[in-house]
């Protein structure tokens, strides 16, 4: 009988990405496979990235966690969605739901029929028709129901918590299972003839050799990059942030279910609320902007006095051009970044280490998984990047001259092409994959001013009063459906 391909797994780097893989291979691969985890105390992890998407609960779900224990040893809270400020003019706000908007009428898409009536000045705003969005403007949340003819079953959450106290919180799920961790700082990779991996030396001179390498050692990319030289496509030219400054504040009032992110003028701010802070940072383009000033613009939009001294970063948009080579897996940071404008790293770590799980060779080294792997993780990489673009292309601002470049500048044919159909005639242009489906590009489009020129002529065979009736009484459903929710800080089984 032929041994198995994969006996030894070396993770190469810890925080968010090293604990998450070491924690689902460990739970899906059993006993039959030793998985080393090498992290150095001296080296920090970047560490903000504390909100996240739905996906974040199956994860969790796979793992058999539970969430209230997770909640309270993360100090997480739930979040219905992300609220963007002064994108599309200065003044405006609008939330990125988890959910959907309206119902369709009479078999015609909902938005299609809320623009006619909108040009027409007889619709309420477009969120007015997203329970999650009612229920996070109020402070409030509960699970979703899941009889799919409930009003509550028409939307999903996922979660903001502390990223430092996750990745212990899986490292102890990891350890639990088996995973070794080493303490020590890769300084050298030891490549075989065929251009494998073979082992990594650490800095005491220790040795550790395995079968298959998972590079999670963030933006420098000891393997994946500095040995394999994987090469890098950079997206500086359509997403021009490349610096981030954060630091956590005192919590001031309630704990919103919901992310915001509040553009400035060489960039944008976040704000993440937790059970005992808020977590808030600046990602910013150090060419519109230099440090000093960016951290002064960060500081003047604190909601209480800061509680750690700022922690700045440097980055450089874009992904690697292969994130599987050989027997070397890059995951996380070193696979390539994207910004936190819509919370996809910790999405992006679940989706590489769920495609290599997939993939995962079994009777030999097979270089179509090592391909498919790339393909797969490329496109929603390229995905995401457009949606990112969006934000910042889609806006009337001229305040700046950051946000002329952003307003002016050339965009991706794949976003191009979107664009129009959406501008022609209110057309979604549906992904086969890919995370962000109608809801999430509808509210960014109309959310910044983005209205169609026209409709499905499909709509006019319902009557304009007609139309307008349905509409206002499927907002009331939602207002109504959103104030009998419990307060968000009940919710978490915390005194409001």
């Amino acid at each position: 009988m032929q041994a198995p391909l994969i006996r030894r797994i070396v993770i190469v780097g810890g925080g968010t990405a090293g604990w998450m893989t070491a924690a689902a291979l460990s739970a899906k691969l059993g006993s039959g496979v030793a998985i080393t985890l090498i992290e150095s105390e001296a080296i920090g992890t970047v560490g903000v990235g504390e909100a996240t998407v739905p996906h974040i609960r199956h994860f969790n779900a796979a793992l058999g966690i539970d969430e209230a224990d997770f909640l309270s040893r993360t100090n997480a809270t739930f979040k219905l969605g992300i609220e963007f400020r002064d994108w599309g003019r200065i003044g405006d706000s609008y939330i990125h739901p988890f959910g959907a908007y309206g119902a369709p009428i009479d078999g015609v898409d909902f938005h299609q029929h809320w623009v006619r009536l909108h040009k027409a000045g007889r619709a309420a705003p477009f969120e007015a028709f997203s329970l999650p969005i009612r229920a996070a403007r109020a402070d409030r949340f509960a699970h979703p129901d899941p009889d799919p003819h409930s009003l509550l079953s028409t939307y999903s959450y996922a979660y903001q918590f502390d990223a430092g106290l996750y990745g212990r919180y899986l490292r102890a799920f990891a350890e639990a299972r088996g995973v070794m961790r080493q303490e020590g700082r890769v300084v050298d990779v030891a490549l075989r003839d065929d251009g494998f991996v073979e082992s990594v030396r650490l800095d005491d001179g220790r040795t550790v050799g395995g079968d298959l390498f998972v590079d999670c050692s963030g933006f420098r990319g000891l393997l994946i990059e500095q040995a394999l030289h994987a090469g890098y496509d950079e997206w500086t030219r359509w997403l021009p942030c490349d610096r981030a400054i954060a630091m956590p504040c005192a919590t001031t009032g309630p704990i919103s279910p919901y992310t915001r992110a509040t553009a400035l003028s060489a960039g944008w701010a976040w704000r993440i609320p937790l059970q005992h802070r808020v977590g808030n940072g600046h990602v910013y383009s150090s060419g519109f902007i230099d440090d000093d000033a960016a951290l002064t613009a960060l500081l003047a939009g604190l909601d209480g006095p800061p509680i750690a001294e700022p922690n700045r970063l440097r980055f450089t948009t874009g992904r690697r051009r292969r994130q599987w080579i050989g027997n070397t897996v890059a995951i996380g940071l070193s696979a390539g970044f994207l910004e936190p404008l819509e919370s996809t790293s910790i999405h992006l770590i679940q989706l590489a280490i769920g495609r290599l799980l997939d993939l995962l060779p079994q009777g030999d080294w097979d270089p179509r998984d090592a391909a498919e792997f790339d393909r797969l993780m490329a496109r929603e990489y390229d995905r995401v990047r457009d949606f990112l673009i969006l934000h910042y292309h889609a806006t009337e601002r001229d305040d700046s001259p950051f946000w002329n470049h952003c307003r002016t500048m050339d965009v991706p044919d794949s976003l191009a092409t979107q664009l129009a159909l959406f501008r022609e005639r209110g057309v979604v242009a549906p992904y086969a994959d890919g995370m962000f489906l109608e809801p999430s590009w509808l509210a960014v489009y109309l959310g910044q001013r983005v209205v169609p020129h026209r409709v499905d002529p499909r709509v006019l065979t319902t009557g304009e009063g007609e139309a307008a009736a349905l509409l206002a009484a499927m907002a009331s459903r939602y207002g109504a459906a959103a104030d009998g929710l419990p307060g968000h800080a009940a919710a978490l089984g915390l005194a409001a």
